[in-house]
């Protein structure tokens, strides 16, 4: 009979035995969730407080921004104090919180750029019907459908997690809590956790992916073979371009960190694409937005503007 762990904690990977490196890695971690903090906290702010932006695509930006800045706090703070710290431990109930809310964030994701391709779609496709269909309160629906959702998705996971027993080593070999690392560590029938990850999980992503594109070829066919003005066209993919960049950049490492690595290679590549996903995307996104979309950039001004007015 195998030793099942009694211990209340895991310890989390390294992401260097350099001890110099370590101070360099917090420094690095520490500017990007600042970043990530006050860039997409600028866009929450000009979103609400901008009137030119309250329309739904700029509502759905809004609730990005808010997701990005939350989707970062799941792991960075932990992963900063580790670096400076020789306790790498992580209490269970700290551990599956982590994994919740890490799913929970990712599952929005996926859900929030599916309505924001559909949204587009509306926009370009059907601009007559536009303000009919995609009215405040299906957006209102639509935003709120894809968080309860998501909480839900990531609830099973953490609910199927927490029940197992774990009787190898208590080292995860992750610098953050999720299922895959913590199945490795775990005892007894884990078929059901599998099925989940494989079925549940790879649904999901798969969903929102196919349906995302879906927006886009309709968009496209639409502006080659209905609307054939150049000027028109320029537009709407201008417009389309931010969103079609965050989406690329989010199934592409979400893909490479769930395709099963075949070699130790494959390992450490995934671990490192792992971190650009946590730590990276969400400070690309705001920074896409903002440098690609020109009433952003204007409702940038016009606020910033307003401020240095008060204080001549």
């Amino acid at each position: 009979m195998e030793n099942i762990t009694t211990g209340n904690e895991f310890l989390l990977l390294e992401l260097t035995s350099i001890q110099e490196l370590q101070p360099i890695l917090f420094t690095t971690f520490l500017i990007l969730y600042m970043i990530d903090l006050f860039g997409n906290g600028f866009i929450l702010v000009i979103v609400i407080s901008e009137p030119r932006l309250h329309s739904p695509m700029y509502f759905f930006l809004g609730n990005l921004s808010c997701l990005d800045i939350c989707y970062s706090s799941v792991t960075l703070p932990k992963l900063m104090s580790n670096l400076l710290s020789t306790n790498k431990a992580i209490t269970f109930p700290g551990c599956i919180t982590q994994l919740h809310f890490f799913h929970f964030m990712g599952g929005t994701e996926a859900l929030l750029l599916t309505i924001m391709g559909f949204d587009r779609f509306v926009a370009i496709c059907h601009p007559l019907r536009y303000t009919v269909i995609m009215n405040p309160q299906v957006c209102s629906l639509l935003a709120a459908g894809a968080w309860l959702t998501s909480f839900f998705y990531a609830l099973m996971h953490s609910v199927m997690t927490a029940r197992l027993n774990f009787c190898h080593s208590q080292k995860l070999p992750y610098f953050f809590c999720d299922v895959k690392p913590l199945l490795e560590l775990a005892c007894g029938d884990i078929r059901l956790n599998q099925w989940l990850i494989f079925t549940v999980t790879c649904s999901l992503a798969m969903a929102s992916c196919f349906l995302t594109l879906l927006s886009y070829f309709y968009i496209i066919g639409f502006l080659l073979f209905q609307n054939r003005s150049c000027r028109v066209l320029h537009k709407a993919l201008s417009t389309c371009a931010s969103h079609f960049t965050v989406v690329s950049l989010y199934y592409g490492t979400v893909a490479l960190i769930y395709i099963p690595p075949t070699s130790a290679t494959s390992v450490v590549q995934e671990r490192f694409v792992a971190v650009i996903h946590t730590t990276v995307t969400p400070v690309l996104n705001p920074l896409i937005y903002t440098l690609r979309n020109k009433e952003v950039k204007l409702a940038l001004r016009r606020v910033f503007g307003r401020k240095l007015k008060l204080f001549p």
